[in-house]
């Protein structure tokens, strides 16, 4: 336990007496919220699952890996993403609990310790990792899907230091890692992160990657539709085999070549006589096999023409989509749905800072980008677990498939059942930022008795009743 010097400061800004600021002796802590995460987190064992996955040479060390997985995937949650901040977290009285600690006992793990814990990952560990995630994300459905979305995106990870494989991007014009992450819409885990040197293909090793998810995936569900979705990034005939070898459905972008601008001319020059004539946006699509000369056989693409007020505007996809011949509007504006995935990845880089990588060794900043991934699946889970629409929501809509084909759902009707999960989320629209500032970040006052722990909030704390409705929900739940 940290205990302060006695000291006062006098505000003079309120005219009719002065503001008083004074420590006290006691256990007080700014993020009492993550006490909910922790009961999550005791449910669903991820931080326990993951920690299992780590080798541990020491000989009777103060601090468990399981201790400092949570040290690290909870500060991250509540927005100290970096290891300097736990030399002032290990006296925290929340976090000791969090840990399985009393906050009168021993102090947590501080930052030299952390830093070490971090770079004595082992490649055996990372691997096993890797295939946690896989397994978590196939065990984390009560009952069998259907059908299942991946994505598969990658974002920049700017690096400020000498770090092991990072390298000058002549696109984002900046030293850097890559990370690409495999999500799944229908849950919004992250399925399988991967960390790339600087300047590597987007595409590097992402068939292998795949092939190692659809295999679990095919294992426990075998009837399961899986479909990918990619940019044109992916656009490489050795993913389009793989897929088809595979028996997977994909819609991924790809350039607007000379062939392609040729074969959807006609269909601009008519989207922009029908925005002449009527002053309304317009939006045209059309379909055509085409075979490039790196492919072995014609494949479909789907060529979007737009003509609006801020002028013309091409895209294309290519997909072996079931209904792309008859719907191509319906699989084009599927394709386009992967921008809901692109916002997990947006929260995990710049809401959970999933880009301050700034270990000095590789295999240490691909281990930190694992513990972000860790703190977002957790976070997502439990947003999943709360924001569940009921199922008279959904019945009749676009995601009862007995009654409607996926690639028949008009972008009204997916955006209704996107809005319906919302509207369930006591917390609105339930970014990570949000969660973080209306459940984590609160004040409390926690006393221990002979029988229990007692955790103090504020009755006029303004969200008191997002952390009421989360921890009942929770519980009425177990």
């Amino acid at each position: 336990m940290s205990l302060h010097d006695v000291w006062q400061l006098s505000f003079g800004f309120l005219s009719k007496k002065p503001v008083c600021v004074q420590p006290v002796d006691e256990n007080l802590s700014t993020d009492a919220g993550l006490l909910i995460f922790r009961q999550w987190d005791e449910r669903q064992h991820l931080t326990q699952g993951f920690a299992e996955q780590l080798d541990d040479s020491r000989r009777d060390p103060a601090h468990t890996m399981l201790e400092m997985v949570r040290s690290r995937t909870f500060g991250i949650l509540a927005g100290y993403e970096d290891q300097n901040d736990h030399d002032a977290l290990r006296t925290d009285a929340v976090f000791k609990l969090l840990a399985d600690r009393l906050p009168e006992d021993d102090d947590l793990a501080s930052q030299p310790t952390l830093s070490r814990f971090e770079n004595a990952i082992t490649p055996k560990s990372l691997l096993r990792l890797e295939e946690w995630f896989i397994e978590r994300f196939v065990n984390s459905f009560d009952e069998p899907p259907r059908e299942l979305t991946l994505d598969v995106d990658v974002f920049d990870d700017p690096t400020h230091g000498k770090q092991q494989l990072t390298f000058f991007h002549g696109y984002y014009k900046q030293y850097q890692y890559l990370v690409r992450a495999f999500t799944c819409a229908e849950n919004d885990q992250v399925v399988l992160p991967v960390l790339l040197h600087g300047t590597a293909d987007v595409g590097l090793g992402v068939t292998d990657d795949l092939q190692r998810i659809v295999q679990a995936l095919r294992a426990r569900f075998p009837d399961v539709l899986i479909r990918l979705r990619a940019d044109s990034g992916f656009a490489k005939p050795r993913l389009y085999e793989a897929c088809e070898r595979w028996d997977i459905d994909y819609s991924i972008g790809i350039g607007m070549y000379p062939p392609l601008q040729r074969n959807s001319e006609k269909l601009l020059e008519n989207a922009v006589d029908q925005y002449e004539a009527t002053g309304q946006p317009q939006r045209l699509f059309t379909g055509f096999d085409y075979q490039a000369q790196s492919w072995h056989q014609p494949r479909w693409v789907v060529v979007k023409c737009e003509a609006n007020a801020q002028g013309t505007n091409r895209r294309a996809v290519v997909t072996n989509r079931r209904g792309a011949r008859t719907l191509p509007e319906g699989v084009y504006d599927e394709y386009s749905e992967r921008g809901e995935s692109e916002n997990r990845n947006k929260e995990l880089k710049c809401e959970l800072c999933a880009d301050r990588l700034s270990d000095h060794r590789y295999m240490a900043n691909g281990f930190r980008m694992f513990l972000h991934c860790l703190a977002h699946n957790l976070l997502v889970s439990l947003r999943q677990a709360i924001a569940d629409p009921p199922a008279e929501a959904t019945s009749g809509k676009y995601l009862d498939q007995d009654a409607v084909p996926a690639e028949a759902g008009t972008p009204h009707q997916r955006r209704q059942y996107f809005n319906r999960r919302r509207k369930a989320d006591p917390l609105g629209e339930g970014q990570a930022s949000t969660w973080r500032m209306r459940l984590i970040k609160v004040a409390a006052r926690i006393k221990v008795t002979a029988r229990r722990v007692r955790v103090f909030l504020s009755g006029s704390w303004p969200y008191l009743h997002h952390f009421r409705d989360v921890g009942q929900a929770l519980l009425t739940d177990s």
